[in-house]
């Protein structure tokens, strides 16, 4: 035998190049779709914390404000995180008549089309001091 037929090839075939790219991409491709939903998720979760923020502000406002009862059906709009956030709130009577049920449901656009949360809560008559 000649010599150069005792040498073993070192080199990688093409196919093995090939098998090992193709490795690469859906691996690379499966790390970017998780990366992209992973930051979706976090803008989500963000939008949500801001609104939640805005409804249990204006739950707040009607907890310390003098009139009673709230109005139902009222819309209005607050600035927070450079953002503008338009908030509704629906009144709901109970068996009890010093005793309200109020929804606040917040969303990112002025026709509230899109809701991005909802906050429930009771509100109590305040006493005359």
């Amino acid at each position: 035998m000649r010599p150069s037929q005792l040498r073993r090839q070192t080199g990688l075939t093409l196919l093995e190049v090939m098998v090992a790219l193709l490795i690469f991409a859906v691996t690379g491709s499966a790390i970017l779709k998780a990366a992209g939903d992973h930051l979706s998720g976090v803008v989500l979760i963000q939008d949500i914390t801001f609104a939640t923020w805005v409804a249990n502000n204006r739950l707040t406002e009607l907890q310390l404000s003098k009139s009673w009862p709230p109005k139902n059906n009222e819309k209005g709009s607050e600035e927070m995180a450079d953002r503008t956030w338009y908030w509704s709130q629906r009144v709901e009577k109970t068996m009890d008549d010093e005793l309200l049920v109020v929804e606040v449901t917040v969303s990112d656009n002025e026709q509230r089309s899109n809701s991005v949360t909802s906050v429930t809560s009771y509100l109590a008559k305040r006493s005359q001091q």
